[in-house]
């Protein structure tokens, strides 16, 4: 079997960053290597300061940064010195082109690979970390042959992460599952064992799966799409809830308590968002497309049709609350990232509501703990797929703050979209005396349900369609 004694990762973001510094540390007989063509990320990761917040991640990289871990952006030399390299650059959706809006980018892979075709000698082991459509290994296999020098020999894999953001430290190290897909031939196999004996420094034998290739990269389309169904599912009821009285959290609890389905991911909210449930969704329904599975591809799309009209049925609410009007009026957003304890704001709920109150007027003063402000900024001008924004009226009607209360300073409306623990401990009778009366809360992630006594008292509103029983808090 081959032994890995040297490692590269090329892609330093939230998957590559996170996924070998755990290595790194785990693995203190290897030396990682972290490139990326981005030499600020690089200069971060190389700093008191990482690109990226994830709890306990920066104790992870300050054990071992400089030791065994190393971030650089000499990507040939650490190509070419290394036993096993890690592919873990960006699959956006395409934005154009046959496939737009659904079909993963796969151009980063490709030139990845023309890249370590073109440096590499000797015997090499290359892994698909990336979130890749099923059958990318077979493209990232034939660019190798076509490619391949005589004293060249390489083994493709896959090793698809499994990382829930916010909890990326604890699930590396305490994963449910390390899926590793490879060909079936002893060459294939060999390379298996030689990732397999990686992970098994810290996971137990029996929570590393192997499998066909294919398998392994379909196997992570269809855990984030069975995911985003259940959010989608609830999302669903909370709908059916409003109209007929019923309890989404009574709902859910009923629900969760059958072993059959179990609790997780049954939490009412404004919506999935991250960077990969709304990508994979999407790349699952173009493949089905593709394959002449067009039923398949629609159930699929609904997924998506449900999240989306979860978000819109939040902003519509507000606007409808709001004397059905916002344009001119301050409206505080707090949180902007897709969820807490992350400053990923990649597909993030927050966006989208922005982006709806920005089209009727509102004056967005927008407050998160974690993510920077030239971030939010980036995110609210981004072109997409559909439309492009306005840069000039984005910057005219949108302000951040730094400081949660100067948020809410004359404001009409809170809108809670990232469940922040910090919210639910926030003085609301301070923040409701520096409001303009008749004062609302929205809160699209159910934090403030323990509250909702106290705030009613201190004077917010409560709007007299709105019972505790709905997933959109109205107070």
């Amino acid at each position: 079997m081959m032994e890995v004694r040297r490692i590269c990762c090329i892609g330093a973001g939230y998957v590559g960053g996170p996924t070998c510094s755990v290595i790194a540390q785990m693995c203190p007989e290897v030396t990682v290597t972290v490139v990326d063509v981005n030499e600020d990320r690089i200069r971060a990761w190389n700093s008191d300061s990482l690109p990226i917040f994830e709890l306990g991640l920066q104790e992870v990289v300050d054990s071992c940064r400089g030791v065994n871990l190393f971030f650089s952006t000499d990507i040939d030399e650490a190509i070419k010195n290394a036993d096993l390299v890690f592919i873990s650059v960006n699959t956006p959706t395409k934005t154009f082109g046959i496939g737009k809006g659904r079909a993963a980018d796969l151009k980063y892979i490709e030139a990845c690979a023309r890249r370590i075709a073109d440096v590499s000698s000797g015997c090499k082991i290359v892994v698909e970390k990336s979130t890749v459509p099923v059958r990318a290994a077979e493209s990232i296999r034939r660019i190798f042959n076509a490619n391949t020098k005589s004293s060249l020999s390489f083994q493709v894999l896959s090793n698809p992460e499994f990382l829930a953001e916010g909890t990326a430290i604890i699930d590396l190290k305490n994963p449910d599952r390390v899926l590793i897909g490879g060909d079936e031939t002893p060459e294939g196999q060999h390379a298996i064992q030689a990732l397999r004996s990686i992970y098994e420094h810290w996971v137990p034998k029996n929570k590393i799966i192997t499998t066909n290739t294919w398998s392994s990269e379909l196997s992570k389309l269809a855990a984030n799409a069975f995911l985003a169904q259940r959010i989608s599912s609830i999302n669903s009821i909370s709908a059916l809830c409003e109209v007929t009285g019923a309890d989404v959290e009574e709902v859910a609890h009923a629900i969760g308590t059958d072993q059959r389905i179990g609790s997780r991911f049954l939490k009412a909210s404004v919506g999935f968002g991250g960077s990969c449930f709304q990508k994979d969704v999407l790349n699952l329904v173009y493949l089905c497309e593709a394959l002449n599975l067009p039923e398949v591809a629609r159930y699929w799309q609904q997924v998506i049709e449900i999240n989306d009209y979860q978000r819109k049925r939040f902003s519509s609410r507000i606007i409808n609350c709001l004397f059905n009007t916002v344009t001119d009026k301050k409206i505080a957003l707090l949180g902007f990232a897709f969820k807490k304890n992350t400053g990923d704001t990649r597909e993030s709920s927050s966006i989208y509501i922005s982006r709806y109150l920005l089209e009727e007027g509102a004056c967005l003063h927008i407050y998160d703990p974690k993510v920077k402000a030239e971030q939010i900024m980036q995110d609210l001008t981004k072109p997409t797929p559909s439309e492009r924004h306005d840069t000039a009226t984005v910057s005219r009607l949108v302000t951040i703050v730094t400081d949660p209360y100067k948020a809410c300073e004359n404001a009409h409306a809170i809108v809670i979209c990232t469940e922040w623990d910090m919210f639910t401990e926030l003085d609301y009778e301070r923040i409701h005396k520096a409001m303009l009366k008749p004062a609302f809360i929205f809160d699209g992630r159910r934090i403030l349900d323990s509250l909702h006594d106290q705030l009613q008292h201190i004077g917010f509103q409560k709007n007299k369609l709105s019972k505790l029983n709905q997933v959109i808090i109205l107070l």
